[in-house]
């Protein structure tokens, strides 16, 4: 592509989160470069968006349209084809852009092209403690290795849909977003690679990303990720890693380096070795503790690093092992009737 006829388009696919889209709204008005189209879509909120986004009609080139609940990787689709752009921007409503993001993305498409790029994600200063520690358990290198931007360098990066985008050419030949509720962005990920379009991080493409508020909305959002792996490796067999095994084998760990630890009050003979996988636990919680505590000066974000952690590779790991269980199963049965999110294309 010509870069110099590149236009932007940004698309939002939300449900309900009023205040989040007038958030997110407002970081978009104060953007140093103003050159983009935004278009809005309402996946079905039962209270429709279109008042927020008319407080905004003039102070952004903006489109609002509502659709029938779908999902959103459909939605995303809609909203591509509701586009008058070249190249599209995929935020999430619970984002907060930084005045320099359009500048950034536009100096790094025009410095060095690419049909697909992510952008990491950080906490603001004023999110909670709560909120700060999902974000060190989710963008970590001890946790996650640093595959949601927190490395410069980690082979082919996976943008994810909250701070993603690609070309219309990338669009046309991969068909976009697949119909899965969970998983939808890494799926297209590796379509993109499969269909021979490279993918880069854009380490200077930073949002500020709100996560969950509560631990049961970030436990429920892990378990569904990990039931999603599964899904993923079946559909793309190429890009299947040993890593994506690590939150389950950390959960298995867990559960028997505290069995080893209760035996080994019995077995004094063998008190030492048996007590050796606990040990190591400990010593790694140490570490989420301190590098937390160091990264936003407050231990007690550090403690609640550990909370968040334990309770983002349990339920990664519980729902990845029981997603992989049920494909086996249906490979043998098909017939097999499960709950939608572990059906396959």
């Amino acid at each position: 592509m010509n870069t110099e006829d590149l236009k932007l388009s940004i698309i939002i696919a939300v449900y309900e989160r009023q205040d989040e889209l007038t958030e997110l709204l407002l970081s978009l008005t104060k953007q140093t470069d103003i050159d983009f189209e935004i278009i809005i879509v309402d996946d079905g909120s039962k209270n429709k968006l279109d008042s927020i986004c008319a407080k905004f009609q003039d102070k952004l080139n903006l489109h609002y349209y509502y659709k029938t609940n779908s999902g959103p990787g459909k939605s995303r689709n809609f909203g591509i084809e509701k586009a008058n752009g070249n190249y599209y921007i995929f935020l999430d409503s619970d984002t907060i852009i930084p005045s320099n993001y359009i500048s950034s993305v536009r100096k790094e498409l025009n410095s060095n092209y690419v049909d697909a790029f992510g952008g990491p994600d950080d906490a603001d200063d004023s999110f909670t403690d709560l909120q700060k520690a999902i974000t060190f358990s989710m963008t970590s290198f001890l946790t996650t290795g640093g595959i949601r931007g927190g490395k410069k360098q980690i082979g082919k990066f996976q943008p994810r849909s909250f701070n993603m985008g690609i070309s219309r050419n990338a669009y046309l030949k991969t068909g976009g977003f697949a119909d899965l509720r969970v998983g939808e962005d890494p799926d297209l990920s590796m379509r993109l690679w499969e269909n021979g379009f490279d993918t880069r991080l854009f380490q200077d493409s930073k949002v500020i990303h709100k996560r969950r508020t509560s631990l049961k909305k970030f436990a429920k959002q892990v378990y569904q990720f990990g039931v999603a792996r599964p899904i993923l490796n079946q559909r793309h067999p190429k890009y299947i890693k040993p890593t994506f095994w690590f939150p389950s084998l950390f959960f298995l760990g867990t559960v028997f380096s505290f069995l080893f630890l209760i035996v080994s009050f019995i077995c004094k003979e063998y008190q030492f070795i048996l007590q050796i996988p606990f040990v190591l636990w400990l010593i790694y919680m140490f570490f989420i503790f301190i590098f937390s505590t160091i990264r936003f000066k407050s231990a007690v974000v550090g403690l609640l690093s550990i909370q968040t952690t334990l309770i983002q590779f349990f339920n990664y790991g519980y729902g990845f092992l029981e997603s992989q269980f049920k494909l086996n199963v249906l490979k043998q049965n098909p017939k097999k009737a499960f709950p939608s999110h572990f059906h396959v294309d």
